[in-house]
């Protein structure tokens, strides 16, 4: 073909698109045919096989694409953990009223970690398709930690259920970290939280580590 290619003699022209020269225009109906053909195939294949592979990665999506709340009845009731963290970062001014309890709504630290116990419980009334579990025990701790400027919070969570419980330990930290955000806002509105990940979950079909 290159060979064939390298004979010819091309002598190239430029035509104004849609201006009604007919060669232009048969190869522009050509083009657009060929990539509707395309794009057709491509549906049926998101309609069919593509939906299929969804429903087998994401477990709250059913065979149609709609979200569905997993059914656990035919699992067995095991005992399952899970921890998790995040970050809050802050000036080294704003650290050091919490430091000293100097903050005007009060202990910023116990606030939070009562905060991140109550919404714990909360999980599966925030989380749409979340199911509400037995918790065993919710702990949160927290560190100051002066060489980030930083508030390292950390969650564990437990239950004897049918289902993970790392909703809860993210849920956990995360409610204390915007807690810790809404006490200091005051003082400071550029406290940064990030970070926030699961670390580990045991018990389940699924166990992890981070």
């Amino acid at each position: 073909m290159d060979a064939l290619a390298a004979q010819q003699s091309v002598n190239w022209q430029w035509v104004k698109g849609h201006a009604g020269n007919p060669l232009n225009e048969l190869a522009d109906s050509i083009a657009f045919k060929e990539s509707q053909s395309r794009i057709s195939q491509k549906t049926d294949d998101l309609a069919g096989e593509n939906i299929t592979r969804l429903d087998d990665a994401l477990s709250h999506v059913d065979d149609t694409g709609n979200a569905s709340m997993v059914d656990v009845s035919s699992k067995a009731s095991t005992f399952r953990a899970a921890k998790a963290e995040g970050w809050v970062h802050m000036k080294p001014s704003t650290l050091a009223l919490i430091k000293d309890n100097a903050i005007e709504k009060g202990d910023v630290l116990s606030v939070a970690k009562v905060a991140g116990i109550m919404a714990s419980k909360k999980t599966s009334d925030l989380i749409p398709l979340c199911h509400p579990i037995p918790v065993n025990k919710v702990s949160v701790e927290m560190s100051i930690n002066e060489s980030k400027n930083a508030i390292h919070v950390i969650s564990e969570a437990s239950t004897n259920g049918k289902t993970g419980i790392e909703m809860e330990a993210l849920m956990a930290v995360s409610i204390s970290c915007l807690t810790i955000y809404d006490m200091c806002k005051s003082a400071e509105r550029t406290i940064k939280i990030d970070g926030v990940r699961l670390l580990k979950k045991t018990g389940g079909k699924h166990n992890y580590s981070a």
